[in-house]
């Protein structure tokens, strides 16, 4: 054979197993799985064979070379490694007539060594047959009972550091999550496990739901049906959410309002609650301190729908418990501050109403956490005006629907506090010059007491 032959023949050769392609013989019909390990571990390749019984192993040379072949394991912490004298040479590749299982080889043409590991996996062949429950942490978690055999698949480094395949054993059912914080819908749940060797454990289901335990990856590949085990569940955990929805008041002349929830009293808000399926008891808890040592009102429903009115800083969560009462859970806690009464003892006396764009055409007062209002307003002949009873109201200066004309009026006022302070005011209003015609017209009234 002339040398160009024999370079070409190196050539195709090194490109046949540039990959460090292993090639098994008499594997049957389940095909090899081959897995590509982390870099860390040093190994080139995993293989995966459904039965090693008759199996054998052939490498083609890249250097035309025959390869020296040797096995490593764990053992005792020590690395041991022996080489394998029973290897076959065809002046194209070298074969293992009969493979050893559960172990690493080093495969080495003078190249760069190729290091893989054999898994014979009818030595781990996964088998369930029951499923039972250890319900010892019914609000948090669910434990199972299995009965089978899946245990962990064994491989190690070149360096001799013991690891495991995953056989990504899967438990799959339902739970619940809340949508835009107000329903609680389905959602699926599946959870992986390396082997049965672990404990198999759930976090609780929100809802009555099927545990499906199958597995595993291999069976999977090799289209073998994967093995299924069926477990109906009834939840007992229970979870909830909730949310405070603050009544919008015309706060215009509310003194420094407040963001968020609370502010000038009166502060009306509609609490709800959003329980998960397995609740059975419900409470809402209003409270003087965040940690609701002090309890002053419950309500044992899901909306409430509530005026504060007396100042001070409450607290508001939301409780939900199952049928036993051995699991509960709990909302966010709401904090609504209520301020102290406010109403300054000088008011505005001078707007310009019926004006078009202008900030001050309404008299207004300031104020905070007023729980009863009263104002009169009167012309300089003592003659009544116009009156009202919300402190977030006001007059706009007008008279059965007219503006009166420029000039002093009066106001006498009463009020009290949602801290029980009480109020008295009294004093006089400036209404200047607006422009006639339009919005701005005069009726008279201000003059000679004719109303």
């Amino acid at each position: 054979m002339n040398k160009r032959l024999v370079s070409l023949m190196v050539a195709a050769l090194a490109l046949l197993s540039a990959s460090g392609q292993v090639n098994f013989t008499h594997v049957g019909q389940y095909p090899v799985i081959e897995l590509t390990p982390e870099k860390t571990t040093g190994l080139d390749k995993i293989y995966v064979v459904y039965d090693t019984e008759g199996v054998g192993m052939t490498v083609n040379s890249k250097t035309g070379e025959p390869a020296k072949w040797e096995t490593f394991y764990y053992h005792d912490g020590n690395l041991v490694m022996e080489t394998i004298p029973d290897v076959r040479w065809d002046g194209m590749a070298t074969t293992l007539d009969k493979v050893r299982p559960n172990i690493g080889y080093k495969i080495d043409d003078g190249s760069k060594p190729f290091y893989c590991w054999v898994v014979n996996y009818a030595d781990y062949y996964l088998e369930l047959n029951d499923m039972s429950i250890i319900n010892d942490k019914p609000c948090t978690f669910v434990k199972f009972n299995v009965d089978g055999q899946g245990s962990r698949i064994p491989y190690s480094t070149v360096d001799g550091h013991p690891m495991y395949l995953d056989r990504e054993i899967k438990l799959s059912y339902n739970t619940q999550e809340r949508d835009d914080s107000t329903e609680w819908v389905d959602v699926p749940v599946v959870e992986t496990f390396e082997s049965l060797e672990e404990s198999i454990e759930a976090a609780q289901p929100l809802c009555d739901t099927d545990f499906t335990l199958s597995g595993d990856r291999f069976l999977e590949e090799w289209n073998l049906g994967v093995k299924i085990m069926y477990l109906s569940y009834e939840t007992q955990a229970v979870a909830c959410g909730a949310i405070a929805v603050q009544e919008k008041r015309n706060n215009e002349n509310e003194e420094n309002p407040e963001e968020g929830l609370g502010g000038s009293s009166p502060v009306h808000i509609v609490f709800t609650g959003f329980p998960s399926e397995a609740v059975v008891y419900r409470v809402w808890e209003m409270a003087t301190d965040p940690d609701f040592e002090n309890v002053i009102l419950q309500y044992n429903q899901d909306v409430v729908d509530y005026t504060f009115s007396e100042t001070g800083t409450y607290y508001m969560r939301y409780m939900v418990a199952n049928a036993e009462g051995n699991c509960e859970a709990y909302s966010d806690v709401f904090t609504i501050p209520v301020s102290e009464s406010y109403l300054p003892e000088r008011l505005p006396n001078v707007f310009s109403p019926g004006l078009r764009d202008n900030v001050n055409d309404v008299w207004r007062v300031p104020y905070k956490s007023l729980v009863e209002f009263h104002c009169w307003i009167y012309n300089r002949w003592g003659n009544l005006v116009y009156e009202y009873t919300d402190p977030a109201g006001g007059w706009d200066g007008t008279y059965r629907g007219k503006l009166v004309d420029t000039g002093v009026y009066y106001y006498v006022l009463t009020a009290t506090g949602s801290d029980g302070v009480k109020y008295k005011r009294r004093g006089d209003i400036n209404i200047l010059n607006y422009k006639r015609g339009g919005t701005g017209t005069s009726n008279g009234t201000g003059m000679g007491g004719g109303f």
